[in-house]
């Protein structure tokens, strides 16, 4: 019903597509993601990160950021994110959900608790952040690394990592599809490569993705979603935040870029 009323309002185009098969059931419209520079940033951090993120001075414990909140310590908080490579959306000093998101990856990797705040203990980690740890480390120089356990996306570019996102997988409940068949929601462990790119919203058995990015033949995609929480729940592919979404398949090459998923 949301995906109908976003289509009539704003006249957003969701492109029916056979063969594909997992995604979420809800859209919005392009419109509503800004992606502003985020690719060119990406790109241009891409060639000069470091294997091991750089210490940085702790950011003022003033009070904990939680989403919702506005504020110059808010906009330090997302420019420190995207030094490590963490996505925050715009640096506007709006704590949104992208910025929530761009915590939640960051926490993940540094094995923290995942609260999305940024209190005394994530602060401390901000000035000493541990690189996310390597699945595959003669995997390529162009690689997408996705770890299920701690539900982390790594893209490396030059053989350094360049963006860091977390992800949604695949629930682990049945379901069954209303085109026929049912079986457990599971995204499979392996090696792989990204097989196609299929733009803007595209309607699959199961629902709707955005921007897919295919790595097992048109089955199993990394896509954007507006609902991208900590629990796995999508139905086998790996939901990326919409931000991220805007620009994720420009870093790749399409098709036969490695896609490696590890428990």
């Amino acid at each position: 019903m949301r995906r109908l009323i976003f289509s009539v309002i704003t006249g957003a185009f969701v492109v029916a597509m056979a063969g594909a098969s997992c995604g979420p059931a809800t859209a919005v419209p392009d419109a509503h993601v800004s992606p502003s520079s985020a690719e060119s940033m990406v790109v241009s951090q891409a060639p000069h990160s470091q294997a091991q993120p750089s210490a940085s001075p702790a950011l003022p414990a003033v009070r904990t950021l939680v989403i919702g909140m506005r504020g110059p310590d808010v906009k330090q908080l997302q420019q420190r994110l995207a030094t490590l490579h963490y996505f925050p959306g715009p640096i506007d000093g709006a704590f949104g959900q992208y910025t929530q998101e761009a915590v939640w990856a960051f926490q993940e990797v540094q094995g923290m608790p995942v609260t999305g705040q940024v209190g005394a203990a994530t602060r401390r980690a901000l000035a000493q952040p541990h690189a996310p740890a390597v699945l595959v480390p003669r995997g390529g120089a162009l690689r997408v690394e996705i770890s299920l356990g701690r539900r982390v996306l790594v893209l490396y570019r030059a053989g350094r990592g360049a963006l860091i996102s977390h992800g949604s997988t695949g629930g682990g409940y049945y379901y069954c599809s209303p085109g026929g068949g049912c079986g457990y929601a599971v995204t499979p462990t392996g090696n792989f490569k990204t097989t196609v790119y299929m733009p803007g919203w595209i309607n699959v058995p199961l629902g709707t993705m955005y921007n897919s990015v295919f790595f097992i033949r048109r089955s199993y995609a990394i896509h954007g979603e507006i609902y991208v929480p900590l629990a796995p729940v999508s139905h086998g592919c790996v939901r990326i935040p919409m931000d991220i979404a805007q620009f994720f398949h420009k870093l790749v090459t399409t098709p036969g870029t490695p896609v490696y998923i590890r428990h």
